[in-house]
């Protein structure tokens, strides 16, 4: 098939994980790429061999099917209104609105349209977690009761070049980190329904420590850390962490308990790694995650670290399902339910209150065994 034509609206740091990844892929191209800093479109239109457009162009070009919209959390909901209102479907960052009010009128927007909403994160495509979905799909540790996750640090202001939207609204580790983890629970347990949490500001402001905008004094106006635990429909109670507050710790990213075992996942914010079951009175055991696409290393971290990085997946399977007519995994119905999960746990810490999830979504199926994004076509 010949690829699917694409936008790209927002040319900023995440961009080069869309076109990277976009280049490699045989399902899509990108055409042409735009952002209110003209001259950052114009860099990345000559690194990657696409046309630099202003907003207006882009939307207007017919042989422009999807758009990706990488913008600020602040302009996500804006942003994707102007892409369904020019007849193209839409593919977000996460999360998909800074507001749930907002979401639901982008979700509202698309329905009366027809047209189709996907937003990241697509990290449960990887081959580690869909590997823990394995597990759990085959009853390997029992009927799952409870569970653990833990997304720590110290936040982004010494590593980022631009860190200040993350500590206003529409960001934040519980925006910002939680959809990672919100939407592997979901693929591994399948919906929320209900929250209870409490949240803080651990510092009333943060100083840059990065270039070029170190020593800049940012205002803290989300919480950097919250303590929740969510109870799914099925049955099932996690507790949740989530800090920018932590020096250090010694927590594991996700843990999920059975009737008849443990299984220990891996980062949900990367696509591989080593999960590990335990059995009843039996040592842990490594999970193979070799027959599932998206888990080999492609990607150095700053630290030098070698990690499994495919982002823009949820973007390719879209495109396929939108061919196939099909529904996609990473689903504008998904990033609502995993948005409301979010907002509600700081309106539970201001109320007091378990908050009940009005939204639900069906769980994502399975990713098949293959070797890459064939696994879609």
């Amino acid at each position: 098939m010949n690829p699917i034509s694409i936008g790209v609206i927002g040319c900023g740091n995440i961009s080069d994980a869309y076109f990277g990844g976009a280049a490699r892929s045989k399902l899509v191209r990108v055409k042409a790429c735009a952002d209110l800093n003209h001259a950052a479109a114009q860099a990345k239109a000559a690194q990657y061999g696409v046309a630099a457009v202003s907003v207006e162009q882009l939307l207007a070009d017919p042989e422009i099917s999807i758009v990706i919209n990488l913008t600020i959390p602040q302009a996500h909901a804006p942003v994707a209104l102007q892409v369904l209102d020019a007849g193209k479907h839409v593919y977000l960052e996460k999360p998909l609105a800074a507001t749930l009010k907002e979401a639901r009128t982008v979700m509202a927007r698309a329905e009366a349209q027809g047209l189709r909403v996907g937003c990241a994160p697509d990290t449960f495509f990887g081959a580690a977690h869909q590997a823990c979905r394995r597990v759990l799909d085959r009853g390997l540790i029992g009927k799952p009761v409870g569970g653990s996750v833990a997304v720590l640090s110290h936040g982004m202001e010494s590593w980022h070049p631009n860190p200040e939207f993350f500590f206003k609204p529409g960001g934040g580790p519980i925006l910002d980190m939680g959809p990672y983890y919100i939407a592997q629970l979901v693929n591994l347990l399948g919906p929320v329904a209900r929250v209870v949490a409490c949240t803080s500001i651990g510092n009333a402001t943060r100083t840059v420590t990065s270039e070029p905008l170190n020593g800049q004094l940012i205002q803290v106006e989300v919480p950097t850390t919250m303590n929740g635990v969510l109870e799914f429909v099925s049955g099932a109670n996690v507790a949740m962490s989530a800090s920018w507050d932590v020096w250090a710790h010694k927590r594991s990213f996700i843990e999920i308990y059975g009737t008849e075992g443990s299984l220990l996942g891996v980062n949900p914010n990367f696509f591989g790694g080593v999960p590990m079951v335990c059995k009843p009175n039996e040592d842990w055991q490594p999970v193979d995650i070799s027959a599932h696409p998206f888990g080999q290393d492609n990607r150095a971290l700053r630290s030098g670290a070698q990690v499994a990085d495919y982002r823009i997946v949820g973007l390719l399977d879209m495109a396929a399902a939108i061919r196939q007519g099909r529904a996609h995994r990473a689903s504008g119905a998904l990033a609502l339910h995993v948005l409301e999960v979010l907002e509600a746990f700081e309106r539970s810490s201001i109320t007091g209150a378990h908050i009940t999830m009005e939204s639900s979504c069906a769980q994502s199926d399975a990713v098949p065994l293959g070797a890459g994004e064939e696994v879609f076509a």
